[in-house]
């Protein structure tokens, strides 16, 4: 099939998405623009911040919540069950699950000083709804900030090129911050000043590969950016979160507008079949695909983005539907093209005769995902990157590890604040560099450690907040006397196969030899998690309903 024709639909749908459904949504959350939002209200100059301009909230917002899920998890779906459903599930699961479930996440936080979604469902449900769902929230966040660092720091010893461009883009980011928000530069100039540096790092990296003299150098790496997210967490967003997310997401959109450039080009034909099984050694088609691929159609992670750090930066209320629905159904269109790179850019279980090239099951097998990826990309973007573009599209996700690892330490700080030093008034813990310092201490333990033990289970908690979070906003709009039923649809689709998923993986845990009870405990309190919040939102609306 041509490819070109496979990405332009999808294109096209999701641009539909947004520009049709995203203003009815908008309507339904009460989005009124001419309130003020937190930022300016409650501006602070370190977390609560106006951007510059929404353009440079929506390059936080997209870099935070795409990491590499948009990416890895296409190419594993593909993989085990087929581009066809894979695709399927991109663009239609976000156009009505995953950019609504952003963009509530983002107007409710918005409407509310800029709280999180989890210490709202206090006032939407209870206390015990809050401290339940803020205490999961809250352990799933040290798992990413862990995991994260864990992988950039095995990448970054596995592949030196990447350093230069992956670290430089520290002290570039910070002094384009300084330029913009110090010294009035336009945005243009500071933001071409910034993307001219990063290209000219990816080009020193490939030239000047950085190892680190020392044994176990993965290690070092994954301490040294605990310590980076710890430091960055607590410095004002105009000095680094901004300007760094702003400057990666241009490189984001420039790897994205090489790829689609070369696809155009080249308009090579896929090699993968449509489907290739309803059932693999990944499990069924159905829940696990939907749980394979999260960020690039729905992710719980993108509520505590958009609530955390989003929602404090907002310049003015009318850029929340940009921001919130514009960038997720960015990141799928990023999906998209991981899609067409893995299937279109390598070769089917084997090589053709007098061909060229790599075969997806032979470089996933000898070098994970992310060459995979890369090696993709750098077939598909040939024509305009020559030999660097696999360089380019591996370089793509450490700017995409280095985002969400800081945003996500932040947001970690937000909700760890809220739920240890506010609710709970553990002394030390509203401090931020008090509960700053017990997630870098809780992070690097698990970094260092065994957190693979307990990452297979990282993408079914991942959607169960994404079930949470839907269940709170329909009961949101319930009260408000909005229409609910454009949240609770997804909501009841996202449960049924989060808790289908869990059911299955306890299952798969207590057959493993050997059994893996640590897995299958956390599932079934998982589940209890899910039922427990459905329960106190039944009761809630209940009780409404015969006010």
């Amino acid at each position: 099939m041509n490819t070109m024709v496979l990405a332009a639909v999808s294109l096209l749908l999701l641009y539909l998405g947004y520009r049709y459904y995203s203003p009815v949504l908008a309507r339904q959350l009460g989005i009124d623009e001419s309130e003020e939002t937190p930022a300016v209200k409650q501006h602070d100059g370190v977390d609560f911040v106006p951007a510059k301009h929404w353009l440079i909230l929506f390059g936080h917002h997209f870099a935070s919540i795409a990491g590499a899920a948009p990416i890895i998890g296409p190419v594993i779906a593909c993989l085990y069950w087929g581009w066809l459903p894979a695709l399927a599930w991109i663009v239609f699961g976000s156009i009505f699950m995953g950019a609504v479930h952003d963009l509530a996440s983002l107007a409710i936080s918005a409407k509310n000083e800029g709280r999180s979604i989890a210490d709202l469902t206090e006032n939407i449900l209870d206390r015990n709804a809050k401290i339940v769902f803020s205490l999961f929230v809250f352990l799933t966040l040290i798992l990413i900030v862990a995991v994260f660092a864990a992988i950039a720091g095995q990448t970054l010893a596995n592949t030196p090129e990447v350093v230069l461009p992956t670290i430089g883009l520290i002290p570039v980011a910070s002094l384009i911050g300084w330029m913009m928000y110090h010294r009035g530069f336009s945005i243009p100039l500071s933001s071409l000043l910034g993307v001219s540096m990063l290209f000219g790092l990816i080009v020193l990296g490939y030239l000047y590969p950085v190892n680190l003299p020392v044994p176990n150098p993965a290690q070092w790496w994954t301490v040294i950016l605990i310590f980076y997210g710890m430091t960055a967490s607590v410095t004002p967003v105009t000095l680094l979160l901004q300007p760094r997310d702003h400057l990666a997401a241009l490189v984001l959109f420039a790897g994205m507008f090489f790829g689609f450039l070369g696809l155009l080009l080249s308009r090579p034909e896929l090699h993968a079949p449509p489907v290739v099984a309803f059932s693999s050694d990944q499990g069924w088609m159905f829940p696990m695909l939907f749980i394979t691929i999260g960020c690039g159609a729905v992710s719980g992670f993108h509520s505590l983005v958009a609530s955390g750090t989003t929602s404090k930066q907002l310049p003015t209320m009318k850029d929340i539907r940009a921001v919130g629905y514009g960038a997720m159904v960015t990141e799928s269109a990023l999906a998209v093209l991981a899609v067409v790179a893995v299937t279109a850019g390598l070769y089917w279980k084997e090589l053709p005769v007098g061909q060229h090239g790599f075969v997806y099951q032979e470089v996933f097998q000898k070098g994970g995902w992310i060459k995979t990826f890369g090696l993709g990309y750098g077939e598909l973007t040939k024509p305009v990157l020559g030999t660097l573009g696999a360089l380019v599209g591996i370089t793509m996700l450490k700017t995409f590890v280095m985002t969400t690892l800081d945003s996500a330490t932040r947001i970690t700080r937000y909700v760890g604040s809220e739920l240890l030093g506010e609710t709970f008034a553990i002394p030390g813990m509203k401090n931020k560099y008090g509960i700053t310092l017990l997630i870098g201490f809780l992070a690097s333990m698990l970094a260092l450690g065994n957190w693979q033990a307990i990452w297979p289970i990282f993408g079914s908690a991942n959607q169960l907040v994404a079930s949470v979070v839907f269940i709170v906003t329909s009961v949101w709009l319930f009260r408000r006397g909005g229409n609910w039923k454009l949240t609770a649809v997804p909501a009841v689709l996202m449960l049924i196969t989060t808790l289908s998923a869990l059911v299955v993986k306890t299952e798969e845990f207590l057959t493993a030899e050997p059994r893996k009870y640590l897995l299958a405990t956390i599932s079934i309190i998982l589940i209890a998690l899910a039922l427990f919040i459905l329960l106190q939102s039944i009761k809630v609306v209940r009780q409404k309903a015969s006010a």
